[in-house]
């Protein structure tokens, strides 16, 4: 009998053979409401780390160093799970993620906010796993942090996700965080898929070799 489980079928095209091991595999979400000033530190993990603007803006303390507006709409994803700091604005005193109290909405999907009644910003994040063996070439290739933004206008498939990321994330409607939590894990591996596509960044680098041969 065959083990259709232990291998995935060859394409003939290196480039999609690749692609087609790139399913991210999302264990924990959260939606998160923040009166300013506020600061976020989320601590370096194995998992891949997502955010999504969904009002407001904020800024993001790149693993570089580097601080980076981020504007309602937009979404990030670390692909290695470097830490990094959300904040109202640079410099702004950030507290540990794990130091919330958080409340289930449903399985894997988590709500938190600090005091304030007025609307606040509001991110919605996730951790999620790669199905690709940790050595894989292609996870060392990867930027510390993706930005969809940058890659909207080669990629049709990505203003139509955020904007659906943004309604769902707005409304709060019923089973809004499980469908936030499918729309992040889509639109993590279609940012992955455009980045790959567009030779990762290096021309003269491995996936530029996979790609050129026949």
């Amino acid at each position: 009998m065959l083990d259709h489980s232990s291998k995935v079928p060859v394409t003939g095209d290196p480039l999609t053979d690749i692609l087609r091991g790139l399913r991210l595999d999302g264990v924990e979400y959260g939606r998160c409401e923040m009166q300013e000033p506020w600061g976020l530190q989320f601590p370096a993990q194995t998992a891949a780390r997502f955010h999504f603007i969904g009002r407001k803006g904020c800024w993001l303390l790149q693993p570089s160093g580097e601080w980076v507006e981020l504007r309602a709409g937009d979404a990030v994803l670390l692909p290695r799970g470097a830490a990094h700091v959300l904040a109202s604005e640079p410099g702004t005193e950030a507290s540990p993620i794990q130091g919330y109290e958080v409340g289930e909405v449903c399985k894997g999907v988590y709500c938190l906010s600090n005091e304030g009644c007025r609307p606040g910003t509001l991110l919605f994040f996730g951790s999620m796993y790669f199905n690709l063996d940790g050595l894989h070439p292609l996870l060392g290739m990867m930027p510390d942090v993706m930005r969809a933004h940058e890659l909207e206008a080669y990629e049709p498939a990505i203003p139509h996700l955020l904007e659906a990321m943004a309604r769902e994330v707005t409304m709060e409607r019923v089973g809004s965080g499980g469908i936030l939590a499918r729309l992040a894990d889509v639109l993590a591996a279609t940012v992955i898929r455009s980045w790959v596509e567009r030779g990762c960044g290096d021309s003269s680098g491995w996936i530029a070799a996979v790609r050129d041969r026949e």
